[in-house]
């Protein structure tokens, strides 16, 4: 925690008070101490949670119950959100020790902050995640992790090249669809041929009429790198609109498409064709593999729930669920407390996480293809390897998008 008036930080502080000795007349708490279960704050994370929102809340609540980790500041646009998850930390800790921001620079340039939880809207993940690493913090990223396929391949080479952690957010993907992945994964089903997923389908343009901006909201900094647009209420519920999100595509879709990918073993490619439904050749929206695996964006009733899975030996579908899987050991979580622990453990040993960011770009990838096959109402060709349209320049257009200035995607 950042003193604000001194500049002092818990790290040098035990340091100036250890250099002190006995003639020093302090009384140091044993929790600062670090007695007990919990690590001194040295070892701590201490982590920095942007986007207060019902997804950010709920992941900050779940990092409060690490031993190991220690929320030293919070960041909404909203104050009420803000404030109410000032006051959820600071009853944890019995201190009101909680830093509560407007703008979420001010936690990503805090040189007492390790790890950073984005629980934004979603035009925003990319951003504050880039930021975040140019200033050496590790990243949690709910999903999805990005707006437009290009964000994806930026994040993950800056990963690389910063030496990052950086975990997207799907704790679906496991902990939903274990059963399904010890299905496909041991050889049961045989060779995969087609996969069925439900989800929501593509964002919209919006143009609700403009509404007086309501006390405690910096609209100019929610709206932030999307293109300006008037205030209305129903913009904050951002997922059907374009210019914030992707919809139910990206949204379920990164849960579902994931689990899918995931269970076929496609998580780390991506389709060389992507076809919208047309009445004729492709009744639904169609991902075609280069092993000849066909995905379809189906109804719930042909998936037979959130996804099926058709094999050369058997089917199996999420109505299925139930039937006892094949007892196969597939690597998943590191550490504990699931896909929070597992961005813990790799935090403290710099291992990559089980959602690490170059797989939960594949994977919003596919839903990001999908949308723009919705929206331009054609099919097109996708390279994996370059990850870029093949042979039609408007629809290469699509993978990326201008942001309001200032704001911008730079390794």
């Amino acid at each position: 925690m950042i003193n604000r008036r001194t500049g002092t930080t818990r790290r040098r502080f035990l340091k100036t008070l250890a250099a002190a000795g006995a003639a020093a007349p302090w009384v140091v708490p044993a929790t600062v101490r670090g007695a007990g279960e919990r690590p001194a704050p040295s070892n701590r994370i201490a982590m920095g949670c942007i986007g207060m929102g019902g997804r950010g809340s709920g992941d900050m609540r779940g990092f409060l119950g690490f031993k190991e980790v220690q929320v030293n500041a919070v960041c909404d646009v909203v104050a009420e959100k803000r404030y109410a998850a000032k006051r959820v930390v600071d009853q944890k800790y019995g201190d009101a020790g909680c830093e509560a921001v407007n703008d979420f620079r001010d936690i990503t340039r805090r040189d007492d902050v390790d790890a950073i939880l984005i629980g934004t809207p979603d035009h925003w993940h990319a951003i504050i995640g880039m930021d975040a690493m140019r200033h050496g913090k590790d990243v949690f990223s709910e999903k999805p992790e990005t707006l437009v396929v290009r964000e994806g391949r930026v994040l993950t080479e800056t990963a690389r090249r910063l030496g990052r952690v950086y975990a997207g957010g799907s704790q679906r993907v496991w902990g939903d669809c274990h059963w399904l992945h010890r299905w496909t994964r041991s050889g049961a089903v045989g060779d995969i041929k087609e996969i069925y997923v439900s989800c929501g389908g593509p964002s919209r343009l919006c143009y609700l009429p403009e509404e007086p901006v309501p006390a405690g909201l910096d609209w100019n900094l929610w709206l932030g790198p999307a293109p300006w647009a008037p205030f209305n209420r129903g913009r904050l519920n951002f997922r059907p609109w374009r210019a914030y999100s992707g919809g139910g595509m990206t949204d379920w879709g990164a849960h579902n498409f994931g689990g899918a990918l995931f269970a076929a073993n496609l998580h780390e490619t991506g389709p060389v064709e992507v076809h919208p439904p047309d009445g004729k050749d492709y009744k639904y929206l169609t991902y075609i593999y280069a092993g000849g695996i066909r995905m379809y964006h189906a109804p719930g009733d042909v998936a037979q729930g959130r996804m099926k899975i058709v094999g050369t030996k058997r089917t199996i579908a999420w109505n299925q669920r139930d039937e006892r899987p094949p007892d196969y050991y597939i690597p998943n979580y590191k550490g504990h407390g699931g896909i929070q622990g597992d961005f813990v453990h790799c935090v403290k040993t710099r291992e990559r996480p089980f959602r690490d960011i170059e797989v939960a770009h594949r994977t919003v990838t596919v839903c990001h293809l999908g949308n723009i096959a919705y929206w331009v109402g054609r099919g097109f060709k996708w390279n994996p390897e370059t990850e870029e349209v093949v042979g039609d320049p408007q629809i290469a257009c699509w993978v990326d998008r201008p942001k309001r200035a200032p704001w911008r995607m730079c390794m």
